[in-house]
């Protein structure tokens, strides 16, 4: 995935996109902070799948400040907000659709055997697993919820 947006980051050089540069060089900044923090904890660089977590974050930091700045009547500044979360979506896998997040949902509960909302966790932690950077973890959260009760 670093290979993939040196790439991208050379090619929005070189088409002099201010908007998209400005972009990825802001996702390499935030992956080299994490293999910074991991050079110190003594562990190995990121892997894509935590620079899958490390974008996902970033396209939510987005989605709140697009918010706030049209409540604050700030609407050239969300456009802003909003055209980055399209840039760094770019990297992401495709988000998977309600009907597909609901099945995967219902099948990591049959899979576990979970029969109550004290195995929500367990349920959460193979979605994570299995759907990294695919859905939004937050409905998927309301519809085990909905689903244990």
């Amino acid at each position: 995935m670093r290979d993939q947006i040196a790439e991208a980051l050379k090619a929005a050089l070189k088409t002099q996109d201010k908007r998209r540069t400005g972009t990825l060089r802001l996702i390499q900044a935030a992956i080299q902070d994490r293999d910074i923090a991991h050079r110190g904890a003594g562990k190995d660089p990121v892997s894509d799948e935590e620079i899958l977590q490390i974008l996902s974050k970033m396209v939510k930091q987005r989605e709140e400040s697009a918010k706030a700045f049209e409540d604050g009547g700030r609407a050239e500044l969300a456009a802003q907000e909003r055209d980055e979360i399209l840039i760094i979506r770019d990297f992401m896998p495709k988000q998977m659709g309600d009907d597909a997040v609901q099945h995967a949902c219902r099948q990591v509960i049959e899979q576990i055997g979970a029969d109550g909302l004290r195995d929500m966790g367990k349920c959460m932690a193979v979605l994570r697993e299995k759907y990294p950077g695919q859905m939004d973890f937050g409905k998927a959260s309301g519809l085990v919820k909905d689903m244990l009760k």
